[in-house]
């Protein structure tokens, strides 16, 4: 039977010692959606020993349309990503070693889940998250992978401690992207440019190949790319990768924040176990729907979904102080 990496060994840049080290690595993923789903569909077809993936959402059918691994049947069983993604996976391949988290991504979980980690992929579409991941990233010496994409646009840029500044330091030179995928949408070729500039970058760093790092960022609607150095971006004074690293962003541990593009706030409610939640529903009078991975329930007309754990999600609000009205509603 032939070596299922056959080609990608073949391939000058990677060879029989590349694809040996791709093999021995680990990979977190922070965020499993439209980047987290391409790239981990990726480097599980390369050949990586375990992949460690985070996400705090359910698959939505919204969500078909750019992130693949998932299908209609995720969507109506409102399957957590993590969990619909592992099992796609593992049928791509089956001994690949895969770790799930249900959870937001904080300093706390970055720590406990992501600390033998060889390399870090932002899937994440949340500024603070990325922050965060950046702290962690220069505290450890992992190097970890920006992406992002809205309309037609995409970037990506490799983050490695002691080889290139950090995303603080080079943050004035990314593109603006403070819109969103609910305002101005996003189509999958911005996706699919993004995440195939993040594997590219992924395989050269698990191959152990020295290479130039660039900020790379383009529209692929009006057929516009650019590739750009910023080596020279280090600031000394950063918190981050300057000579006095503080990691200011390992020390906010509040997850109350508007999901972006979601019409959604997510907070931590003081119920943890299942059981406690559903009698204080029931004590309320209020109908709900209990699933392996979360309940569902109503307050004020709007759609509360709670993770096991405490996390929950106020959907079809347009602010977190909406969000607040509903949570104060329910919990005092």
């Amino acid at each position: 039977m032939m070596n299922r990496y056959d080609r990608q060994q073949k391939f000058k840049g990677i060879g029989t010692s590349g694809q040996q080290l791709i093999e021995e690595k680990t990979v977190g993923i922070i965020g499993i959606g439209a980047l987290g789903t391409h790239t981990a569909d990726t480097l599980a077809r390369a050949g990586v020993k375990k992949l460690i993936l985070v996400d705090r959402d359910y698959v939505e059918t919204s969500n078909l349309q750019r992130q693949t691994l998932f299908s209609e049947q995720h969507a109506d069983d409102m399957m957590p990503k993590v969990i619909a993604a592992r099992n796609e996976l593992q049928k791509i391949r089956t001994d690949l070693e895969i770790e799930i988290y249900i959870e937001h991504c904080d300093a706390p979980l970055l720590e406990a889940a992501f600390s033998q980690c060889d390399l870090l992929i932002d899937g994440s579409d949340n500024f603070d998250v990325r922050q965060a991941v950046n702290d962690f990233s220069y505290k450890h010496h992992i190097p970890w992978i920006y992406g992002a994409c809205v309309e037609s646009t995409y970037v990506a840029c490799p983050f490695i401690p002691g080889v290139t500044p950090c995303f603080n330091c080079v943050m004035g030179m990314l593109p603006v992207m403070n819109r969103t995928c609910d305002t101005v949408g996003v189509i999958e070729p911005a996706v699919s440019q993004a995440t195939s500039y993040q594997s590219m970058y992924a395989l050269k760093i698990l191959t152990e190949q020295p290479f130039e790092p660039r900020l790379i960022f383009g529209d692929i609607w009006a057929l516009e790319h650019s590739a750009m150095k910023f080596g020279r971006m280090y600031q000394e004074s950063c918190t981050t990768c300057g000579a006095h690293p503080t990691y200011p962003h390992l020390q906010n541990r509040s997850i109350q924040t508007m999901l972006c593009g979601r019409d959604t706030v997510q907070f931590v409610s003081p119920v943890t176990e299942t059981g406690q939640l559903t009698d204080f529903l029931s004590g309320l009078n209020i109908k709900y729907q209990e699933t392996s991975y979360f309940v569902r329930f109503y307050v004020a007309d709007k759609p509360v979904i709670w993770f096991k754990g405490g996390r929950l999600l106020v959907h079809e609000v347009k602010s977190v102080a909406e969000g607040q009205k509903v949570y104060y509603q329910l919990f005092g």
